[in-house]
């Protein structure tokens, strides 16, 4: 099958335009490390697929999602062997690099920096926040934007007539209604664009010829897989299954849900970090235990990247699934935060406020605190709140797990009134 070449490529006219810094590295053989970045399907990876074959170097594409520094260091022998035996240059695509760990970043900056390989690395995040700072340093950086209507049009022209490598054997067309649907459904998008000619061209006959009728482009729309993309309706709703499956105690849906996200490119980082907030909002101190785990899932994620860090994330979701529950805390802040929004904030009693500046004490501020180191167990009954709030009541802690215990050292401390019969604001 022949390979797409430079001057058949459709779009990033900015980037390959004639003149420009790519098209002129590019034509003169003289390329150095660069990243792509830009929206899916916006023609990074056969960017560097047409690149590779136009300088003649080796091409070897390796994926963060499911490739460590072992899978990296293969590609490095196999490189230095090919340019010590056969003077040929490699080019190493890394799909995804954002999702590559800093310590997996790290492993890339020395090979670049001697010239061993050239990499091209592609990522759908904006690089100055994923991609670490040497690296970034060291490539050049190129923004992919999303197709044009008219440039949809005429990657599904191609694929229509190519013989080889699309439909050109079929002998079928796309009406201009038909075209414009697939334009729309696909914003910008080639590979789904794509991914919707061939359904459609699939659920016509094989004997069809001509062109594909609208209702069949339609159906083929309809049929068209949902591309998992972060901010999507599938992000959204993968993310609320997985919340609820772990509040709801089943380590099992929980561990599911969290590989759809994984499989369909969520960021570690973006699960570890719900599963922080998850720790504190739906187990809170019935398990204390459980926030010291999230944080500790959030740096092993950091630390060792995909893909060993599924487990990772794995091991922090069983134990959030099964940990005892408690939205105390939670609805503490939440009540408080509502009674500061309607009533305004008030000032805290005169014995409570800052004493530490000249003429504090002339104000009142510190008069008869008392000091609770200075009283058995540490701990001393006085005003903590204004005098009409002092029977608000915002943490209420359930009877399950470690809040049985704050349970019982509240009413140790006298505050019956508040657990039972305090005011909630």
């Amino acid at each position: 099958m022949r390979p797409l070449d430079l001057d058949e490529f459709v779009g990033q006219v900015e980037i390959l335009a004639p003149g420009g810094a790519l098209r002129s590295a590019i034509e003169a053989d003289r390329i150095s490390s660069m990243i792509f970045f830009g929206p899916p399907g916006s023609g990074k990876t056969s960017l560097a697929r047409v690149i590779a074959r136009r300088t003649r170097c080796e091409f070897r594409q390796v994926s963060a999602v499911n490739s460590g520094v072992a899978d990296l260091r293969k590609v490095f022998a196999a490189a230095d062997d090919l340019l010590a035996y056969h003077q040929q240059r490699t080019i190493l695509f890394v799909d995804e690099i954002h999702r590559f760990s800093k310590a997996q970043q790290d492993a890339l900056l020395p090979v670049v920096e001697s010239g061993l390989v050239i990499l091209i690395g592609a990522t759908t995040e904006n690089p100055y926040f994923e991609v670490i700072r040497p690296l970034i340093s060291r490539c050049e950086l190129f923004e992919f934007k999303l197709f044009t209507p008219g440039e949809i049009g005429t990657l599904l022209d191609r694929a229509l007539r190519d013989r080889e490598r699309g439909l050109g054997t079929r002998g079928l067309a796309l009406g201009s209604s038909g075209m414009e649907a697939i334009a729309r459904a696909s914003t910008g998008d080639a590979r789904a664009a794509l991914t919707i000619l061939d359904t459609a061209a699939a659920l016509v006959a094989a004997e069809h010829e001509g062109i594909i009728p609208d209702d069949v482009v339609a159906e083929a729309i309809n049929r068209k897989p949902v591309f998992y993309q972060k901010g999507g309706d599938l992000h959204f709703d993968a993310v609320s299954a997985f919340i609820k499956s772990m509040r709801g105690g089943d380590p099992d849906a929980a561990i599911y849900w969290m590989a759809v996200m994984l499989t369909g490119g969520e960021d570690p980082k973006y699960i570890a970090r719900r599963m922080v907030i998850f720790a504190s909002e739906d187990i809170g101190n019935a398990d204390p235990l459980a926030l010291q785990v999230a944080t500790s899932v959030t740096r092993a994620v950091e630390f060792v990247g995909l893909p060993e860090c599924r487990i990772n994330l794995a091991q922090g979701a069983v134990y959030l699934s099964l940990a005892p529950r408690s939205n105390a805390s939670y609805n503490a802040i939440e009540a408080a935060m509502k009674d500061v929004k309607e009533e305004g904030t008030r000032r805290p009693p005169k014995h409570l406020r800052d004493a530490g500046y000249s003429g504090a004490a002339d104000l009142g501020h510190g008069e008869g605190y008392k000091y609770p180191h200075d009283y058995p167990d540490g701990r001393v009954r006085q005003d903590y709140l204004p005098r009409d709030m002092k029977h608000r009541c915002y943490y209420r802690p359930v009877d399950r797990g470690f809040e049985q215990e704050l349970s019982r050292r509240l009413r140790e401390l006298g505050d019956v009134s508040k657990t039972d019969e305090g005011e909630s604001s």
